[in-house]
């Protein structure tokens, strides 16, 4: 299934994120103003419609095959009458699959795509702040190159985070991505999961801790900036490709994403969208 899956099971065992983070004035203020900011004459913007408002995205030159691809896509309106068929609060709403169009009521959504995949375009500089537009793709253990799917996409709400949140996340997901390069201890961590060991999982965690090779990575000052105060979902970064971002209707985000859903996370009351590009 194309569902935003982190890189390997242990999210669940190393990740945590609070419920709920309120927002302020002067939050909402800052983010209309990195918005407006963030478009400047001469991009590619598309134009995502549906019944609670309208999205405006710039997509990336840095990410050429995937600007490509959703131009390409787009324009032979393919798009027009799917569905967000999966909306998470604080995290994200996610669509593009065709087998949504027409789909009835309850059906499980997310494994539809065009034929193809994409690969992978990672850049440091495009994160997951609040706003940007991302490729869905399949699990590391099916997709271990990481390639986008051909037309699911994402739309990150997130949350903001403290720096203490975001301290734990640098050391968690420096924890995941070391066990995922070292398939032996992936084997001993994945069966202490399967047979619920969490006393030899967290001994497994300090036993890597105090590995020579093992380091931190930090997550840059300006990055910390936006997850403070904008927020997002850090713990995607280098994971999933960024291609785009909101330049207008972040609310719209908001919105989709408090709408109430089913188990599997699809909508109760579909939400369609139509998309087209309107600067090329």
């Amino acid at each position: 299934m194309k569902t935003i899956k982190y890189l390997f099971f242990v999210t669940a065992t190393l990740l945590f994120f609070v419920s709920s983070c309120q927002s302020d004035n002067n939050t909402e203020r800052s983010e209309d103003k990195i918005v407006s900011e963030n478009h400047t004459t001469g991009d590619t913007l598309i134009l995502i419609e549906t019944a609670y408002g309208n999205m405006k995205i710039k997509l990336y030159d840095k990410t050429p095959k995937h600007k490509a691809n959703f131009i390409k896509l787009a324009k032979q309106s393919f798009f027009d009458g799917l569905l967000f068929h999966r909306v998470i609060n604080q995290f994200m709403i996610q669509g593009g699959d065709p087998d949504s169009k027409n789909a009835p009521a309850g059906k499980m959504l997310g494994n539809g795509g065009p034929g193809y995949e994409i690969d992978a375009e990672f850049n440091d500089s495009l994160f997951h702040k609040k706003g940007v537009i991302a490729a869905a793709r399949e699990g590391d253990n099916v997709n271990p190159l990481k390639k986008s799917s051909g037309s699911q996409f994402y739309i990150v709400q997130g949350r903001t985070f403290s720096d203490e949140e975001l301290d734990k996340l640098e050391e968690q997901s420096s924890l995941g991505n070391y066990i995922a390069s070292h398939p032996e201890i992936n084997k001993e961590a994945t069966n202490y999961r399967i047979t619920g060991n969490n006393s030899a999982f967290n001994k497994l965690i300090e036993a890597i801790k105090k590995q020579d090779n093992f380091k931190i990575t930090k997550i840059p000052d300006y990055k910390r900036t936006i997850y403070k105060t904008i927020g997002g979902t850090p713990h995607l970064d280098n994971n999933y490709t960024v291609f785009g971002e909101l330049v207008e209707g972040l609310d719209v985000i908001d919105k989709i994403a408090a709408v109430k859903t089913d188990k599997n996370d699809r909508p109760i009351e579909d939400v369609k969208m139509t998309i087209k590009v309107i600067v090329e």
